[in-house]
């Protein structure tokens, strides 16, 4: 398997470790990354030798959300081009959620917007305790909504709203109490503690672990096409406003935006 932006090492026990390896970007979510994973998701589903699947970053991050090149590139362009981005890392998360494999996240580091929401489509979820999280899109007058779906699936709406509108910074224990990850551990004990995770899943039947988590998606809320469609169209109407434009240029030319100056 050859990605950009990934690697896949599979051990003889049938352990799939996918990293996501732009460590000097803090493995932000570029376009091909988005396109790695969509991929990674289907080779991996169709493996029968995989039984385990571990999510993880290279370097000192988990996945700090969207790519900045790719944030550049949504300032100039059409609103159809804007939805199909999006509509790129939607059919990701669902692809992922989707996968017929247990997924557990080695939450290694930071992890915000993008990253909580691959977090968030994963069965399982280890944090080592300095991870910091955030859903921080309203500080450049945008809205999560392409992920939302799956993250408000994860923590619950009254987290979710918390989170989503205040764009608050949050620690592991936080995290944990609002359900986003299973436990916190010190970050020499991350490993160990993901095999203890992993280890009962070799005891049980894989085409009975998928159909579980297959039960599981359709007992609960769904996240069909039609839910994806709405959060993409909110998302558009979001990007085409001033607060976004001021967002994203405040961004790019690192200053403050007009609100932050106005409330300081």
């Amino acid at each position: 398997m050859n990605f950009e932006t990934i690697s896949i090492a599979v051990d003889q026990r049938g352990v799939a470790v996918l990293t996501l390896a732009r460590p000097d970007q803090h493995n932000a979510l570029s376009g091909q990354m988005i396109a790695d994973l969509t991929r990674a998701a289907a080779l991996l589903g169709a493996d029968r030798q995989v039984r385990v699947v571990v999510v993880t970053g290279a370097g000192a991050s988990f996945c700090a959300g969207g790519d900045l090149k790719w944030m550049k590139d949504q300032v100039d362009a059409t609103r159809e081009q804007r939805t199909a981005e999006a509509r790129k890392l939607a059919l990701m998360l669902k692809a992922l959620r989707e996968l017929p494999k247990p997924l557990i996240a080695r939450v290694n580091g930071q992890a915000y917007g993008g990253g909580v929401g691959l977090i968030s489509v994963c069965d399982a979820a280890i944090a080592a305790a300095g991870a910091r999280f955030g859903l921080t899109e309203t500080r450049l007058g945008l809205i999560p909504a392409t992920i939302s779906p799956y993250v408000i699936d994860r923590i619950g709406s009254a987290a979710a709203l918390r989170y989503f509108t205040s764009a608050r910074i949050f620690a592991a224990d936080e995290a944990r109490s609002v359900g986003l990850v299973s436990a916190v551990v010190e970050p020499d004990g991350l490993d160990a503690a993901i095999e203890a995770e992993i280890e009962p899943y070799f005891a049980t039947a894989p085409d009975a672990v998928a159909a579980a988590k297959a039960l599981v998606q359709a007992v609960g809320r769904p996240i069909d096409e039609q839910v994806i469609e709405m959060t993409l169209m909110r998302l558009a109407d979001t990007w085409e406003t001033v607060e976004a434009r001021e967002g994203l240029v405040s961004f790019i030319e690192k200053r403050p935006p007009s609100w932050k100056a106005r409330s300081s």
